[in-house]
């Protein structure tokens, strides 16, 4: 069987931005005026309008309804079971957190390996680390060192 050619460069970065604003209104799912996680009502309907079909066989692929226009820092975080997080905000720029393993619960929800959560600019939150500890990967457009 022959192996499909694989181009990932379809879309200009500009156009995948247009994307996700045209599904973001097509689902009506708010980003901007609130924190938003993989676990919020409204969400699926935003990722099935946001699912790539440009992926070699055996994958799947979404863009997550939300974007950040900026330059970014990258941070991996391991928390301790029951850690929390006092309320706090990243008035610098907005952030994206990716739940690697274990879990946290933010406004009880629990997020775990492989749930997102995005951060507006200044957008106060907390959250507790779950029983099991947690490893996070964050994306920031400011930078929490």
């Amino acid at each position: 069987m022959a192996q499909q050619t694989f181009d990932p460069n379809r879309l200009t970065f500009e156009q995948g931005v247009e994307r996700i604003k045209n599904a973001v209104r097509e689902s009506g799912f708010d980003v901007e005026s609130r924190i938003v996680t993989s676990r919020d009502p409204g969400v699926e309907k935003a990722l099935k309008i946001l699912e790539v079909d440009n992926v070699p066989p055996g994958f799947r692929k979404w863009q997550l309804p939300v974007y950040m226009a900026c330059e970014s820092q990258l941070f991996i975080t391991v928390g301790e079971p029951g850690a929390q997080a006092s309320p706090h905000a990243h008035n610098d720029g907005a952030g994206v957190r990716f739940i690697a393993g274990g879990s946290i619960v933010y406004n009880g929800h629990e997020l775990t390996a492989g749930d997102w959560m995005y951060i507006p600019a200044g957008m106060e939150y907390s959250f507790e680390v779950g029983r099991y500890g947690a490893l996070m990967c964050y994306c920031y457009c400011c930078c929490c060192a």
